[in-house]
């Protein structure tokens, strides 16, 4: 199996709303790049919901598949997490999260029902928000003499580096994210600079 260089994600949060017999489902969908960025996003929404009785959950984050965790967060198991996650699986989409909220409206759904209330809400929710393509990047640090700046900066430009971060003094540190399929052309030509120290993150 060929490693792949590209993922596809949403680039920006969306939300839709489902109901069924009096009970409210609102889908969160949200790019994260981490369980982190995860944790914050619920608390925000748990803020915002306080009156609401589950905060149903599936993310997927990375590439290798082995990323994700899906809560029922005290639905029937396997009513809710599940199908959000399935939704997200669905669509082929990772560094991705869903967060249903979910205000009771006072009849029984039964595990039928819930299923599809969160996986027809999390659907609207993803439906509603573009999916792109983005490179697999592998994060590596960068330290060298101010003097050599035009021409990393150059190197990282033509290889459409991302920067994450970039300390500029006499000696400069640039924390950048290669595309993967271009990390041997991009090394080579950052080596053949000799005095600038790459180190890979992670």
């Amino acid at each position: 199996m060929t490693e792949p260089y590209f993922y596809t994600t949403i680039e920006k949060p969306s939300t839709a709303e489902f109901k069924d017999r009096g009970s409210k489902f609102l889908a969160y969908a949200f790019p994260i790049s981490s369980a982190e960025d995860f944790k914050q996003e619920i608390q925000v929404l748990k803020k915002e919901h306080p009156k609401a009785v589950h905060f149903c959950f599936a993310y997927r984050i990375g590439t290798d598949g082995n990323n994700f965790r899906s809560s029922d967060d005290g639905e029937p198991s396997g009513s809710a997490g599940k199908p959000i996650l399935g939704q997200l699986d669905s669509k082929g989409i990772t560094n991705v999260a869903v967060v249903v909220v979910r205000y009771w409206g006072g009849t029984l759904l039964g595990v039928p029902g819930l299923i599809n209330a969160y996986k027809t809400a999390t659907a609207l929710a993803l439906q509603i928000t573009p999916i792109v393509e983005k490179q697999i990047e592998v994060d590596y640090s960068l330290e060298f003499d101010y003097t050599r700046m035009n021409e990393v900066m150059m190197i990282l430009k033509q290889f459409n580096c991302a920067i994450h971060s970039n300390e500029m003094q006499l000696f400069c540190h640039i924390k950048t994210g290669v595309p993967k399929n271009r990390l041997d052309d991009v090394l080579n030509r950052l080596n053949d600079l000799q005095t600038v120290s790459v180190k890979k993150i992670g």
